[in-house]
């Protein structure tokens, strides 16, 4: 093991799953897996004892679920790690929980195993995994159910005209090169504007700037 290694934690109740996965990860030579959790309890009590980089969280675990485990690891943890949760397309009700709970990411467990490993780095560096379609899922999911959590409009107070734009379209899936295309910027622009926003926001990735963008009514409706 290296410094530069990724460090990755799995979590799903399946024990061959698990072994696959451990074994299709350590042929990258900057992943590495320092940990296999059976249930959501046993992965809060890994994440503590190994500091993973990423976990790779499943859902529907026995004793407690991904997303109980994933809220608790978030919440425990300073620097707690990045949560990529495993799913599948009757999981879709669990997307807005995940991301609440403190999740960066989603993938299909059928996903090819060349994305799955690009999806650990991709969340290792920071950034967020949401595809547009799970993004729209989301949002068409708290247009259903917009009781919970809401934030007063008032949260995006300290935030400029132009970063309010950035943010409604990160809410509503756009990519960086999508945003830099509908707004006529540079890519080191729209990336400066990303990162003022997690910065005033208090927001850890993406995915969290997804959730305060529906949440405080910026963007209340599915895109079309």
């Amino acid at each position: 093991m290296t410094d530069t290694q990724i460090r990755v934690l799995i979590a799903d109740d399946q024990a061959l799953l698990r072994g696959s996965l451990r074994v299709l990860i350590e042929t990258e030579p900057d992943l590495v897996v320092v940990g296999e959790a059976g249930t959501g309890a046993e992965a809060v009590d890994l994440v503590a004892a190994r500091r993973p980089d990423v976990v790779l969280m499943d859902v529907r675990m026995p004793d407690m679920d991904g997303i109980e485990a994933t809220r608790r690891i978030t919440a425990a943890h300073e620097d707690a790690p990045r949560i990529l949760v495993l799913t599948t397309f009757d999981l879709d009700e669990y997307v807005y929980s995940a991301l609440r709970a403190g999740a960066s990411g989603f993938l299909l467990k059928d996903t090819p195993p060349a994305q799955l490993l690009e999806a650990l780095r991709v969340v290792a560096s920071g950034e967020a995994l949401l595809a547009p379609t799970v993004t729209r899922r989301l949002i068409d999911e708290f247009v259903r159910h917009p009781e919970p959590a809401r934030r007063p409009a008032s949260t995006l107070a300290g935030i400029t005209d132009r970063e309010r734009e950035v943010l409604t379209l990160i809410a509503r899936g756009l990519r960086n090169s999508e945003i830099e295309e509908h707004l006529h910027l540079s890519r080191g622009t729209v990336k400066t504007h990303i990162g003022r926003l997690l910065a005033k926001l208090d927001a850890r990735d993406r995915a969290q700037l997804v959730i305060v963008g529906y949440e405080t009514g910026l963007v209340g409706a599915s895109p079309t």
